[in-house]
């Protein structure tokens, strides 16, 4: 019965730690989709981290990347900027984030 156990419990303890680190892959893709997107917007310095935040903060909203990639494309579309590559730039700031979180690991 304790292999049971300790099998369910390890079950969890990896499903938990993979959840932490696509939160990390993330969160970070998001950061740097925001500021990429402030550079877009003629935005600098701390402005530029505060919309950064903002664009990570609006990944907690709902499952998934979509909120994310809605709420730059339409602040993109509000500065009169192209927002057409909005979801290509994510797809590679995803595997860019996960190539961070991995080293940092």
């Amino acid at each position: 019965m304790t292999n049971l156990n300790d099998r369910e419990k390890a079950l969890e303890n990896k499903y938990a730690k993979d959840q932490e680190r696509l939160f990390r892959i993330e969160s970070r893709a998001a950061k740097l989709l925001g500021l990429w997107a402030a550079q877009e917007m003629g935005l600098i310095g701390e402005d530029a981290s505060g919309y950064a935040g903002d664009v990570v903060a609006s990944n907690m909203k709902e499952a998934g990347m979509g909120d994310v990639v809605a709420k730059v494309s339409a602040d993109l579309a509000a500065k009169g900027k192209p927002a057409d590559q909005v979801e290509a730039l994510l797809n590679k700031f995803l595997k860019d984030a996960e190539d961070q979180v991995n080293q940092a690991l």
